[in-house]
């Protein structure tokens, strides 16, 4: 028996490799993992080197204007307000109204209202001519100031007196008739629009100053 020979390990081994397949699968399986495991680890490892933030851009950084010139030339407008264009002559207006500015020599007619027009009717002027001892002549200039031709009628009163005469300067006479303390005058010629007529009388022993002067019921203007 020591004359024989051992058979090598390694064919005992090839020989249960051949007879048993599974093994070999089992061998392809593990490796086929292996090898699957070492694809994933090199594929994420790149995949987050891919995906990295990539680095912020320097800031970009923009010219400075240059600071304005103290010799540019002024606008011709203006300086410019709010709310104003450049081209606009318009001023901003605020919610308080400013008068106008009187103009020197002008005065208001508000301020300082014209006198009343004359009479459209007849009036009567009354003043003293002459005066002397124990009596007077006084005159009423009596004015037509109607568009017609109109007579009229002058009444005069007086405190205490004695009427003596009256007459009408240079035209045709009319009626005087005495009453108590004074005399009343009725015009024997119409006075014309715009015209007037003088009558003159002779008082004495009063005053020279009437209690009471109308020409048509309108009071006489005391000179």
């Amino acid at each position: 028996m020591s004359g024989l020979r051992r058979a090598p390990r390694s064919s005992r081994a090839t020989a249960a490799i051949v007879s048993s397949p599974w093994i070999l699968v089992a061998a392809g399986v593990v490796v086929m993992i292996v090898l699957l495991v070492i694809a994933l680890g090199a594929y994420r490892s790149r995949s987050g080197a891919d995906t990295a933030p990539a680095p912020p851009a320097p800031p970009l950084l923009l010219p400075e204007a240059p600071p304005p010139s103290s010799s540019a030339a002024p606008s011709p407008t203006g300086a410019v307000q709010p709310g104003l264009s450049p081209r606009t002559s318009v001023q901003p207006t605020t919610g308080v109204a400013r008068p106008p500015h009187p103009t020197p020599g002008v005065t208001s007619r508000a301020a300082h209202p014209t006198s009343p027009p004359p009479p459209a009717g007849t009036t009567g002027r009354y003043r003293v001519v002459n005066s002397f001892d124990g009596g007077f002549i006084g005159e009423i200039l009596v004015c037509n100031g109607s568009a017609e031709r109109r007579g009229w009628t002058v009444r005069l009163t007086y405190a205490g007196g004695r009427f003596v005469t009256a007459w009408v300067e240079g035209t045709e006479q009319g009626k005087a008739t005495p009453t108590e303390g004074g005399f009343t005058y009725r015009s024997g010629v119409d006075v014309a629009p715009g015209g007037s007529a003088t009558l003159r009388f002779h008082m004495e022993r009063t005053e020279s100053r009437p209690t009471g002067c109308t020409v048509d019921g309108v009071p006489c203007v005391l000179g």
